[in-house]
């Protein structure tokens, strides 16, 4: 039964997965904006900091008010509405909770609801991948421990890889390389959230309006992101990482599996099954022709 079918079957028997979000922020609305087309998941509760700058988000992506009006969780539970607070341990800890989706991109704050779903036995979808770059071992542990499930976010570009690197391995092939695209030239490390709007083609009163973290954009642009990312597939997988750091090289997808492949079979990597970040520029600047930039091998 694909997942489909199964949420389409949930729905048809009226047992929805009952899901809490902690973080609404930015990758938190993206999730917003897609839940209320999910067949048989109802999200019952969101935490977030600042409940005021959640439900901004929310009517942002499109959910009409009275939808998230619910005074109380147990009040959302039987109107099939979500409740909006600022108490996470509440969320984690009421029984109807089947799954937590950790959304606030703090990787500590990540950490802490992780940890206190797996004592809850809740399972959870982190999406604060930081979180699992620091611990991801440990927090998949302790959720093996507790009976439950821990996942990175699906759709997310680690979890994809990891996907990918599943398959390959499951029918029967050795990963030589795995990683993503990526947009990057040695300069772009030396942007910072001040100036990094420029180079997406922003200015600061857009980012404003959309919403924009210049920090996390800026992560993105100077790599930070793509290395927590790679971090992250090297936890869930076993793959290893470059001793010396991701080195961007320059390739398009026709080029990939000459250049991601051993320095001494011609190609860039230390060894057999690492992981790498390709970009999508040459080193010129010049674009690459049918590039890998917002995808994964």
């Amino acid at each position: 039964m694909s997942l489909y079918a199964g949420l389409q079957k949930r729905a048809a028997e009226g047992r929805p997965l009952r899901v809490g979000l902690i973080g609404a922020g930015k990758f938190g609305a993206m999730y917003l904006a897609q839940v209320p087309k999910t067949p048989g998941v109802h999200l019952a509760a969101i935490a977030d900091l600042s409940p005021a700058n959640a439900a901004v988000n929310l009517e942002r992506v499109g959910w009409a008010p009275e939808r998230f009006a619910a005074q109380s969780l147990d009040h959302a539970l039987r109107s099939g509405t979500t409740h909006v607070g600022d108490d996470w341990q509440a969320l984690v800890r009421h029984p109807a909770i089947d799954i937590v989706v950790e959304c606030t991109g703090n990787p500590i704050a990540a950490v802490e609801h992780c940890l206190e779903a797996f004592r809850q036995r809740k399972n959870v979808v982190n999406v604060t991948v930081e979180a699992d770059a620091f611990c991801g071992p440990l927090l998949a542990r302790k959720a093996a421990e507790a009976g439950v499930v821990y996942s990175l976010a699906f759709g997310d570009q680690p979890a994809l890889i990891c996907d990918l690197v599943d398959w390959a391995r499951a029918a029967g092939f050795g990963v030589v390389a795995a990683g993503r695209g990526h947009k990057w030239l040695p300069h772009f490390s030396q942007s910072t959230p001040e100036t990094v709007w420029g180079h997406y083609g922003l200015t600061p009163e857009q980012a404003r309006t959309g919403g924009l973290n210049a920090k996390m954009f800026n992560s993105f642009l100077d790599g930070s992101k793509p290395s927590i990312e790679s971090t992250a597939v090297c936890n869930a997988t076993g793959l290893t990482a470059p001793p010396d750091g991701l080195t961007y090289p320059p390739a398009s997808i026709d080029d990939i599996p000459s250049i991601c492949r051993p320095r001494g079979e011609g190609g860039v990597l230390h060894q057999k099954g690492q992981v790498e970040v390709v970009s999508s520029l040459e080193r010129d600047g010049r674009p690459i022709g049918y590039d890998i930039r917002f995808g994964v091998f």
